[in-house]
């Protein structure tokens, strides 16, 4: 029997029905929930960075129950340990079998809430969790859903307490999405939505609904992938990542891995518009959620004060586009 495959209508369509339930919740936000579409559809993972209080946390659970998925979150302190995330096989004495006690990473959207709030040795339990989408305890591999996402939020490095990304780990992310404080109009909508609330608020209390499920989302990606990415296109990607690693302002460009990932994201990105094809302009709009997080300035830029965001920026720009 041939699995269903959504048609680009019903994709957009989709997507602007996961825009609605989120925004009930949510206020503002509209650049950040898009790149969360793409990254839906694109099948990857993205770490959310912003100060504390800008809804980092409730927008990830607003877009998880928008989206029906069975739901994980795991609040990443100090002390957690691996165990507390994968689980771990204790032995029964009443059956003299060891039986696995499944961790919070076993769902299909998984909140990685502050995720660099924990040690590296935390940090690396999720690794073969975001690439393999599988668990490997006491030797044994135990599968994850298809469709495993980790949403994940960070405050930023300046903050107390926190514990840097390893390069690893950070390449394991199709996105990392800088949240902003909100506008003076939109403050001024949260204060009047959410100042009257007694205790924390909850996607449910706003009214979100779920209006998709596993087998839905299934059907969206496999459309994504039906995406036709021209050689020009695929030629423009490569050209873009590659000018990474020649750039004397770097000291690590970006690994193969993050052209493919910046491919499929473009291909996510045409679908939600409705296109059958991929734009360069679409590898442009993603070039710097890809990127951010993948390249590290030199000695040199650093000393002179320059900027990841400024140089991807100029990469894009000084590499020539497909017309």
């Amino acid at each position: 029997m041939t699995e269903a495959t959504m048609t680009l209508a019903e994709v957009s369509h989709l997507a602007a029905r996961i825009r609605g339930e989120v925004a009930k919740g949510v206020v503002g936000q509209t650049a950040t929930v898009d790149a969360l579409l793409t990254a839906l559809l694109a099948q990857g993972h993205v770490l959310l960075e912003g100060p504390p209080g800008t809804a980092k946390t409730f927008l990830a659970q607003c877009f998880a129950a928008s989206l029906g998925l069975d739901f994980g979150r795991i609040q990443f302190t100090p002390d957690l340990m691996p165990g507390d995330i994968l689980g771990s096989n204790l032995f029964n004495f009443q059956t003299s079998q060891f039986t696995l006690t499944r961790g919070p990473i076993f769902c299909e959207l998984l909140l990685a809430d502050e995720i660099n709030r924990t040690p590296p040795k935390t940090q690396a339990a999720l690794l073969e969790a975001m690439q393999e989408r599988r668990v490997t305890l006491d030797g044994k591999a135990h599968d994850l859903p298809a469709s495993f996402l980790v949403v994940a939020t960070q405050n930023p490095i300046e903050s107390q307490g926190v514990y840097p990304l390893p390069e690893a780990q950070l390449d394991r992310f199709l996105f990392k999405l800088l949240v902003p404080y909100p506008s003076m109009a939109e403050e001024a909508k949260i204060v009047s939505t959410f100042g009257e609330r007694a205790g924390p608020s909850r996607p449910a209390d706003m009214g979100v609904e779920a209006v998709a499920d596993a087998q839905v989302l299934a059907s969206a990606a496999r459309a994504v992938k039906g995406i036709t990415l021209a050689e020009s296109v695929i030629d423009y990607v490569v050209r873009l990542i590659r000018a990474t690693r020649e750039s004397a302002d770097l000291s690590a460009g970006a690994s193969p891995r993050a052209a493919v990932l910046l491919a499929n994201a473009a291909r996510a990105r045409a679908a939600i518009d409705g296109r059958d094809y991929v734009l360069p302009d679409d590898v442009k709009a993603l070039a710097a959620p890809v990127l951010r997080h993948r390249l590290l300035l030199s000695p040199a830029a650093e000393i002179e004060g320059k900027a990841v965001e400024a140089l991807v920026a100029d990469l894009v720009e000084s590499t020539e586009a497909p017309r």
